[in-house]
């Protein structure tokens, strides 16, 4: 049984943390150039302010980053989503890779669109916590992992997809040797204030990147999702 099938009352919300107001956050999404249905559909159920401390629970669907302890933030739902949608677009992948599991957010999103999600956290107390939060909504599909997610989870390539969910000065190598050769890679890149948000494909020559636009990360790799 998942978060969808017979939601709690505290999953449910009241107030800030309603219907409404994630049904307010899809609005302003889809204003700001997400289309497609699939991810506005999650992020219109989810219940986002489970993955955020309860002082902030008002805030949870505001569309900004907040911050989840230890120097850490919870991405913004705009980026979730522009960076779920880069991973969809086109087909559907089965097996996805996320470095930086963060609060459990992002992980949570993909384990409802797709078959199986593994993450990496370097940051062990965020990793506890965002198992939990998985336990406690019935999300069954994450696989997670405490490690340098720099390296990957090279026991369970190749993945379809992979993520990254903080920003680096470039990607690791490593991760692009985890990819299926039809994979694609979405990850923000660039030094901090600069980063764009790349996707990654296998051209004729290596692999190709393509930009999403300009976006604000944390600069570390790890612990925002």
């Amino acid at each position: 049984m998942n978060v969808f099938s017979r939601p709690t009352p505290e999953a449910r919300g009241l107030g800030m943390t309603s219907q409404r107001a994630r049904d307010r956050l899809v609005d302003r999404l889809k204003a700001e150039g997400i289309v497609d249905r699939r991810v506005l559909d999650i992020i219109g159920r989810l219940p986002r302010h489970l993955f955020v401390e309860e002082a902030l629970a008002s805030r949870a669907y505001e569309d900004t980053a907040l911050p989840i302890g230890l120097s850490q933030t919870i991405s913004q739902p705009w980026v979730v989503a522009r960076m779920t949608e880069a991973l969809i677009e086109g087909k559907l992948p089965e097996k996805v890779l996320e470095i930086g599991t963060g609060s459990g957010y992002q992980a949570a999103v993909l384990a409802l669109l797709v078959k199986n999600v593994y993450t990496v956290e370097r940051i062990e107390e965020l990793l506890r916590n965002a198992r939990r939060r998985f336990r406690k909504l019935g999300v069954e599909n994450v696989r997670s992992k405490h490690a340098d997610g720099r390296l990957g989870w090279v026991e369970h390539a190749p993945y379809d997809a992979i993520v990254l969910t903080a920003a680096g000065e470039a990607v690791d190598s490593a991760l692009f040797d985890q990819l299926a050769p039809d994979g694609v890679l979405v990850a923000p890149v660039g030094p901090p204030g600069t980063q764009r948000l790349l996707r990654f494909r296998r051209g004729e020559n290596g692999w190709v990147s393509e930009s999403l636009g300009g976006v604000s990360f944390v600069p570390l790799l790890g612990g925002i999702g």
